[in-house]
């Protein structure tokens, strides 16, 4: 299954965005509000400069206390962001999901974020493959 299809299959394609002016206490109150695990900072809600996950605000906080919730998204974000096209397969971002021990998958054309997928979107997208898979082998077992 391509990444576009995933993207297609989700109740809303929007992307939930946070500046990165914002504080850490901004995005856990968004994160909370929406029931997301992560929200992607970015300066215009097109291009990607970082993503914050809730692990993110967790390691802050057991690092330096409560006090960093306070301090802005630019200094806490991951920066270093894998991003995947619309055109690549639910396996191969799968892949890198589990090599890089990330659960959020920016999805980009050009420079531009088009969208972006959890693990839960490619294992549900897998899911639904295998569910095909075997009512096709079914059949042609029965004789359909």
């Amino acid at each position: 299954m391509l990444v576009q299809q995933i993207l297609k299959s989700k109740a809303d394609d929007g992307v939930v965005t946070i500046a990165p002016d914002e504080s850490l206490a901004a995005a856990a109150k968004l994160l909370a509000a929406r029931r997301i695990g992560a929200v992607v900072v970015s300066p215009d809600g097109k291009t990607v400069a970082g993503i914050v996950s809730e692990r993110d605000i967790v390691r802050e906080i057991a690092q330096k206390g409560a006090g960093c919730l306070i301090d802005t998204l630019d200094g806490v974000m991951t920066r270093d962001i894998v991003t995947c096209s619309r055109d690549d397969t639910s396996d191969a971002v799968l892949g890198l999901m589990t090599q890089g021990r990330f659960r959020h998958l920016p999805v980009v054309e050009g420079a531009e974020m088009i969208g972006l997928i959890s693990i839960g979107d490619v294992v549900k997208a897998q899911l639904a493959t295998l569910a095909m898979e075997k009512e096709a082998l079914e059949g042609m077992i029965k004789g359909f």
